[in-house]
Parts: C-alpha cells; structure tokens; sequence
C-alpha cells in the first residue's frame, strides 16, 4: 500500500509540511526532511522551485528564487534524495508545477520517483481532466497517487469528478487566493469546509493555503483529516534557519 494511503488510515489529524527544495541553502533539503519526520510530522511536500509559480504567494514566490539562484534542479533534487528511504519513513510528495516535469519527461520524472521512494505528485497547473485522459495509467503504473486540488469556487460536479479519478486524498484550497500564512479562518471558510464534508467523499481531505499556527489548524481539521502548512514553514526556516525546526512543529500541535 502507497505510504500516503497508510497514513491516511490512522485514527489522528494529518500534519503535513510543505518546505521548498534547496531553501536555505542547496544542501538542506534531506536535513529539512529528517527534522520534520524526527518532530512527529506525519507527510512532507516537498516543492520543486520553478519560476513562474502561479498558486505562490510572495513568501514562497521568494524562497524558490532562492532555491534556483542557489542552483536547485531536478536532476539534483533526485540526486539529494536518493537515499532517503534509508532514514525516512513518512510519506514525501512532490509539488511543482508540469513544465519542469514534461522537460524531465513525464515517465522518466515518474519513474525517478518510484526509485527514489516518492509517493504522491501535486502538480497544481495539471487540469484534472488534462491528468485523467493523457497522464494517470503513467501516474498509476509507478505507484503515484495524483493530489488533485479543489477550491471554493470548485463546483460540486467537478469535486465529484476529481473524487472519483483521485486515490489518496483531495488538496482542499482553504481560499481563492496564493498560498500564504493567516492568523484565523473566517464564518466563508468555515461554511466552505462544511459544505466540502456533507458531499460524504470517498477520498479524505487536506486542507491547504492559510495555516499557520495552532488555531488554523484547529479550524482547518475540524472538518478534515488533516492540514498543510508551507509559508508559515518557510518564514520559520528564514528566520530561524535549519537547527529549530522542532520548535516550529510543537508550536502548530
């Protein structure tokens, strides 16, 4: 069973971290992965730095021109991960965005994946029907489960549909906006997490964009199996470096 699917199935809020590859410093990205598996996380995003990233806000925007500027590739984040089935066990994911993984080559970038131990792809510019008809017996065939991401203005139809072609869990955009970190959620989020559970899906969700402290997540998993958190991460990871990731993590549980 795919890793994801196993944590899915415990009886506990998922905590899910999103750092991007190559931040701080090139070489950080097996310690960042280590250290948030070491305080109790329970899956990891990790984010392949493109240029253009549409669905960023401006701290994560920052940290994958840093990334790039430091040198950050695919090649070589595939080459720092390598070997890290032999120190981690959780669940890791892939985000990114389809460009640098169609210049990779799709079922190469795939099959580097089931090497190397990756689990899932979020790929937010991927059109789930684009993913549906040209990409998802590739995805399959190498043991990836395709996040697939809804949003309030995702009607009930296309939730359904992307239920339906998803067999992990759905990425549940907290708000129609970039990512970035906020201090509570409002009376519209909370009406839009409670419309997504009386749908009575199939596969669970994950609440993204927005969660930044405990009370976020609180609210976020109230309805939910779990939440994601990457600006927040990130912001902690600019101030406080590699060394105290374990105080950033006590502060969201």
């Amino acid at each position: 069973m795919n890793r994801i699917n196993t944590a899915l199935e415990q009886d506990k809020k998922i905590l899910s971290i999103y750092f991007t590859a190559g931040y701080p410093s090139l070489h950080d990205t097996t310690k960042v992965i280590q250290d948030l598996e070491k305080n109790g996380v329970d899956m990891i995003e990790i984010g392949l730095p493109f240029s253009d990233p549409l669905a960023d806000g401006p701290t994560i925007q920052e940290s994958s021109t840093i990334a790039l500027k430091n040198g950050m590739t695919t090649s070589i984040l595939f080459d720092q991960l390598k070997d890290i089935r032999k120190t981690v066990n959780i669940p890791l994911i892939i985000m990114g965005y389809f460009n640098p993984m169609m210049q990779y080559g799709i079922e190469a970038f795939c099959a580097k994946c089931q090497e190397i131990g990756i689990d899932g792809l979020i790929i937010p510019d991927l059109p789930v029907a684009e993913y549906h008809e040209h990409y998802q017996e590739t995805f399959e065939k190498y043991g990836l489960i395709n996040v697939l991401l809804i949003t309030p203005q995702t009607s009930d139809e296309r939730i359904r549909f992307i239920d339906s072609v998803s067999n992990g869990f759905i990425y549940m955009v907290s708000s129609a906006s970039t990512t970035g970190a906020k201090n509570t959620f409002g009376n519209t989020q909370q009406k839009y997490f409670e419309r997504i559970q009386s749908l009575n899906l199939k596969n669970p969700q994950i609440v993204g964009f927005g969660i930044s402290n405990n009370e976020t997540f609180m609210q976020a998993t109230k309805t939910s199996q779990g939440a994601i958190i990457g600006s927040a991460f990130i912001k902690h990871l600019t101030h406080q470096g590699v060394d105290k990731i374990g105080d950033f993590v006590k502060e969201i549980r």
